[in-house]
């Protein structure tokens, strides 16, 4: 007779707050297998008793069938003594020891969960903070581990008897869901004024009201205020750009539902499923010509970032309103999203009428994640931003970092990074590092990713800048082990670690700026590196940034400056750039030449904003990026012209962009239309990239090309690169997992101290 045998198994990865002990006890009670199942500081710990035949089938399940949130990182069995208990049931958790458990991102509302509250008799009924183990808050409602509502900024509601029944119950789909709640013990919404006084009982109909009537809301959503108005007014979403001091940017558009979706941007299968899947991010697609969203939500861009409701209440604003709403972070331009109620009332009372809101505390201040389509051919995304829906989730890389690291990141679009074992924790978006209260939400941060993680950091990894507040915060940490990183090394080591790479690759670096090695700003950088180390064998050819950051912030000046290299100083007077900016032009020329104030850079970025000046798109900038952004939307995409681009220097190879500036004059001063132009620009830009690297590859053997930066968020560059290098028998590694932008910076910072370490 056959007898039973038992088994402890340990199930590691994200395991908790996913429904997996629910789903392990109905696996056991469909097999007829007795034991118990449960969490702790680790994640899932399983002891199953059946006949062996039985407990294949029932260990194969637990990875094979497991919850749709569920992502198993290991799964591991040994024998034990057979008890002949009977019975399977759920164990207490266990939170002693150190933790080593993970942590669900938020994941939008599940099908189910929607029905219910769609359906005029069910006890959820228009309930905006309807829940199940399938979806709703994780992340940004966790105050510890392990993954239990006391470790909530649920806590402070007791489930009611109707609820606690669903809990208990195995066969309920919120069993052991620990946000569940409904209208009589759960967060209620409170519509009100800037004063917090209450507009009327029903919170969303009141709010529909206003936004129909073009007032801006503020909504309080999963992980922090956004501002709304109905995307359809000119006049709201004029309003709204004028409080917020948002001049030229775009913002995000909800829509209701996918068909609603189809009449704003054309969506093809891969944008579908990134619109309806459990992370809806914001999705950046192409806007259509007939969309009735007023035109100053995306102003000159052919693109609109759209996203789908991911939480109840956004789904019963949608539907309430009846239109497409602008969602766009709650802050003035260059503050952190606001989170915390007070601080919301106090900061966005200028500029919002009326707030819609809930008793429900926001721990992490969460902006949404941004995302582009893969292009054709492959699947998943291209990030922008890594946040909400994707945070704190690890990745992983397959080696080990000797000991745990913390990574600061950069200013711009900062990230930090904790490293421990094979996973990397990539936090979530912060902001620039430019103010105080970033500045709060970066430290925060980090002490709550090393709470929940119980990473202890032996090395900290900053950026070589020295006057970048992450650099500083690492250099002030009590007995820390630094490792200073260069800004491109980290770029390409972000891309290696982004692949699974160790290198050695040819890694093309290409953004504004960063401090280089020598002092001076890199941007156009070509790297022989791996993750421990790098060679400089190329850059773009070199020119002054004159007024250092008011070049930044006003293109023509950096126009200036490469016609200036181009010209030998002596540009065509007939140019409008130069007749735009007469006035203050001498002035210019004066600082290249006598070079005060005026830094050296090869930044990619940089030109691109200075041939946006050349060719009239902008002179002055109101956001990081924006001028090249819009020398992008105005490229042909069919145009296959190019303007020639020579390789000079023999040990360190330079792009001579200083003939690709000349060609940029010529076509303007022949009036040659700007979509030409500025497909032209992009191709030459993509064949100096691929002439660098075959000469790079020929000399060093290296076939194998990392391209990283900001620069390479631009896809016509992308594209015409990858098809370049790909066409010349080369292999390109590009980003997938974490932004090619500062966003993905702390990563590469944390993967360079590792192998240094």
């Amino acid at each position: 007779m056959l007898q039973p045998i038992r088994t402890r198994t340990r199930i590691t990865g994200v395991v908790q707050g996913v429904g997996f002990r629910p789903f392990v006890h109905a696996l056991a009670a469909r097999l007829g297998v007795s034991g118990f199942v449960g969490n702790d500081v680790h994640g899932v710990f399983v002891e199953a008793e059946a006949h062996r035949d039985v407990l294949d089938r029932f260990h194969a399940a637990l990875r094979e069938q497991a919850p749709p949130l569920a992502e198993i990182d290991e799964l591991t069995s040994s024998e034990l003594p057979a008890t002949g208990a009977t019975g399977f049931t759920i164990a207490g958790s266990d939170a002693t020891g150190r933790a080593g458990a993970l942590v669900a991102a938020d994941s939008a509302t599940c099908a189910d969960c929607l029905a219910e509250v769609a359906d005029a008799d069910a006890r959820r009924s228009g309930y905006a903070f309807t829940n199940c183990t399938n979806c709703g808050p994780r992340f940004t409602i966790v105050t510890g581990i392990p993954y239990d509502r006391p470790s909530t900024t649920m806590a402070p509601f007791p489930m009611c008897p109707a609820c606690a029944a669903e809990y208990h119950d195995p066969a309920d789909r919120r069993f052991h869901a620990q946000p569940v709640c409904c209208p009589d013990c759960g967060p209620r919404l409170r519509l009100t004024d800037a004063s917090g006084a209450g507009l009327g009982p029903e919170p969303i109909a009141g709010a529909a009201e206003l936004l129909r009537a073009g007032s801006v809301l503020a909504v309080k959503g999963l992980g922090g205020y956004h501002l709304a108005v109905d995307a359809t007014r000119e006049s709201a979403c004029a309003l709204l750009r004028a409080r917020k001091h948002r001049e030229d940017k775009a913002f995000a558009v909800m829509a209701g539902d996918l068909t609603a979706a189809h009449a704003l941007c054309e969506i093809d299968a891969a944008g579908a499923e990134l619109l309806i899947s459990r992370r809806r991010p914001i999705v950046l697609l192409p806007h259509r010509a007939d969309s009735p969203v007023a035109a100053s939500v995306a102003p000159g861009n052919r693109e609109l970032g759209l996203m789908l409701p991911y939480t109840p209440l956004h789904r019963l604003l949608l539907d309430a309103t009846g239109a497409p709403i602008v969602l766009t972070s709650g802050n003035l331009s260059d503050e952190p999203i606001a989170y915390r109620d007070a601080d919301a009332f106090d900061r966005l009372a200028p500029i919002a009428d009326a707030f819609l809101t809930h008793d429900r505390d926001i721990r992490t201040r969460t902006d949404d994640s941004v995302v582009r389509p893969q292009p054709p051919g492959r699947r998943g995304a291209i990030l922008l931003r890594r946040s909400r829906g994707y945070v704190p989730e690890p990745l992983r890389v397959p080696w080990e970092f000797p000991e745990p690291v913390l990574a600061c990141g950069g200013e711009l679009k900062n990230t930090f990074c904790l490293a421990e074992g094979n996973r990397a924790f990539l936090s979530h978006h912060i902001g620039d590092l430019e103010n105080l209260e970033t500045l709060r939400s970066f430290t925060d941060g980090i002490e709550h990713f090393q709470r929940l993680f119980e990473i202890e950091p032996q090395l900290v990894a900053h950026d070589l800048h020295p006057e970048y507040l992450s650099t500083k915060h690492a250099r002030g940490l009590p007995g820390a082990q630094l490792v200073g990183v260069q800004h491109h090394h980290a770029h390409i080591a972000s891309c290696l670690a982004d692949n699974g790479s160790r290198g050695p690759v040819i890694g093309v670096a290409f953004d504004g700026t960063g401090y280089g090695t020598d002092g001076s700003m890199w941007g156009g950088e070509f790297l022989i590196a791996d993750l421990a180390g790098f060679d400089r064998v190329g850059h773009l050819e070199q020119f002054r940034l004159p007024g250092g950051a008011a070049a930044i912030r006003h293109p023509w000046r950096t126009a200036a400056a490469v016609l200036h290299v181009a010209f030998d100083g002596d540009p065509p007077q007939d140019l409008a750039v130069l007749r735009r900016n007469a006035d203050t032009w001498p002035t210019v020329q004066t600082l290249l030449r006598s070079g005060l104030n005026s830094p050296v850079t090869s930044s990619a970025g940089r030109l691109f904003d200075a041939v946006a000046a050349i060719t009239g798109v902008r002179d002055a900038v109101s956001c990081e990026g924006q001028a090249a952004v819009e020398l992008e939307q105005a490229a042909d995409p069919a145009h296959r012209g190019t303007y020639r681009v020579p390789i000079n220097g023999s040990d360190v190879l330079r792009p001579a962009t200083a003939d690709l500036v000349r060609g940029v004059v010529a076509d303007v001063r022949s009036g040659v239309a700007l979509p030409v132009i500025s497909a032209r620009f992009h191709n030459g830009i993509a064949d100096a990239i691929t002439d660098t690297c075959l000469q790079l590859s020929e000399r060093t053997g290296i076939g194998e090309i990392a391209l990283s930066g900001g620069v390479f968020a631009n896809q016509v560059l992308l594209h015409r690169t990858v098809q370049r290098l790909a066409e010349s028998g080369l292999q390109v590694l590009t980003h997938s997992r974490v932004p090619c932008n500062d966003g993905g910076l702390s990563l590469g910072q944390a993967v360079v101290a590792g192998a240094r370490g």
